[in-house]
């Protein structure tokens, strides 16, 4: 067994827990403590809230290690949160954490070591085909949090290589003439309009807004949790309707992502997606997955899995540090 200390850096919280790994690689999660990036102004910081909660609760030595997850490209010297003001100095991080070795990796490219792992329980077909991923081709992983999370699991001879990506930047492309309004409101907010957002938790907001906008609509305007909960328990018919032009888009991206890793198979991750699993069967998600043109057919086919886990970040942080000692 290998023992770790596992975390999630988002953009909203920062989750951190003790990780024992097995022979395998398979991590087991101990207590998971959540706190929230906005009330500390920097990672050091909130690590020492960790570590004396922890250590209030268990006096056992903290492990000498940590894999960490973080919401933004990894690969530079200074690693800057996408969507928070936290700037991390790769090269001295081990030393200003007090532990020997740190293992750093993108927060989606830890829900790709996850995926890899998890049992077949864990991934729950939601369309297309039931078959298991592919010996050799890509799997593409993705999903809406803070931002617009995007992964890719490469197999090779049944091997599986973690790729890195941040396909939550491209360019949003709308496909009708609704999209094409709602690009056109934000694009009066922002210089450039990524996938991520309309395709994320904020992007809920932002597609609700720019549709009442459009059609002259007088809306409640809500903070993001209220409108989520709105449109998932249907009081709120607008806020409903704004949900379903999400997952319109949510699909398309998602169709364009496995075209573009190879469409074998997607793997939907994130606990906004957990949220909307009883929903997306019965939205447009899989109309817009599949619509493209020439390969209809093939993207029908293509298996759509919801990836189940409380931690998944966590989970997968600690599995990731298992690639760093090979």
């Amino acid at each position: 067994m290998t023992d770790i200390i596992a975390a999630d850096i988002g953009g909203t919280n920062a989750r951190f827990a003790r990780a024992s790994l097995d022979d395998r690689g398979v991590p087991t999660l101990g207590t998971v403590r959540k706190y929230k990036v906005a009330d500390y102004p920097s990672l050091q910081s909130c690590w020492q809230a960790f570590v004396d909660d922890e250590t209030a609760a268990d006096p056992t030595p903290l492990p000498d290690a940590a894999a960490i997850a973080f919401a933004t490209a990894i690969g530079r010297d200074v690693i800057k949160l996408t969507n928070s003001n936290w700037v991390i100095r790769a090269d001295t991080l081990a030393e200003d954490l007090g532990v020997s070795h740190v293992r750093l990796v993108n927060d989606f490219e830890a829900v790709a070591h996850a995926v890899s792992r998890l049992p077949d329980e864990n991934l729950p077909l939601l369309f297309g085909e039931d078959r298991p991923f592919p010996r050799d081709g890509g799997v593409t992983i993705l999903g809406p949090g803070t931002g617009l999370g995007v992964a890719m699991i490469a197999y090779d001879e049944g091997h599986p290589h973690v790729i890195a990506t941040e396909g939550g930047h491209l360019d949003f492309a709308p496909l009708d003439h609704m999209e094409e309004k709602i690009l056109s409101y934000l694009r009066d907010k922002f210089l450039r309009v990524s996938t991520e957002r309309i395709v994320s938790g904020p992007g809920l907001n932002y597609i609700y807004k720019a549709m009442a906008t459009i059609g002259h609509d007088r809306v409640m305007l809500m903070e993001d949790p209220e409108l989520w909960q709105s449109a998932l328990d249907g009081t709120d018919p607008f806020a409903r309707a704004a949900l379903e032009r999400f997952c319109l888009c949510y699909g398309s991206v998602a169709g364009d992502l496995a075209l573009a890793h190879g469409p074998h198979a997607v793997v939907l991750a994130g606990g906004l997606t957990q949220r909307m699993r009883d929903f997306l069967p019965h939205s447009g998600f899989h109309t817009r997955f599949k619509a493209k043109g020439r390969f209809e057919s093939l993207m029908a086919s293509v298996p759509i899995r919801l990836a189940v886990h409380d931690e998944i970040g966590l989970f997968g942080a600690a599995a990731a540090f298992r690639e760093m000692k090979k």
